[in-house]
């Protein structure tokens, strides 16, 4: 059951950070205004640990968030399969 809930939090987690990707590619969005604010508030503490590592490339393009969901998909194996492991 935990095992489960926290497979699901993971890849709702995926989802958010994707969705904050898409969201990037339309210029007219007001990052101060809900929900966007809401979203970059989740996101940003994660992303910004990649992007203090990796600048973006030529000053446009992020390949922070490609790093981070390969890490997070990293520790939700690991996790997951420590959960599972005892049986949880």
């Amino acid at each position: 059951m935990i095992t489960r809930v926290v497979n699901q939090l993971f890849y709702f987690y995926y989802i958010i950070i994707i969705l904050r990707i898409f969201l990037t590619w339309i210029p007219s969005i007001d990052w101060q205004q809900q929900p966007f604010n809401w979203l970059r508030s989740i996101t940003d503490p994660f992303l910004n640990i990649f992007r203090g590592i990796i600048p973006p490339i030529g000053g446009v393009l992020d390949i922070s968030p490609v790093i981070a969901i390969i890490l997070l998909q990293l520790m939700q194996g690991l996790v997951v399969g420590m959960l599972a492991g005892l049986g949880l």
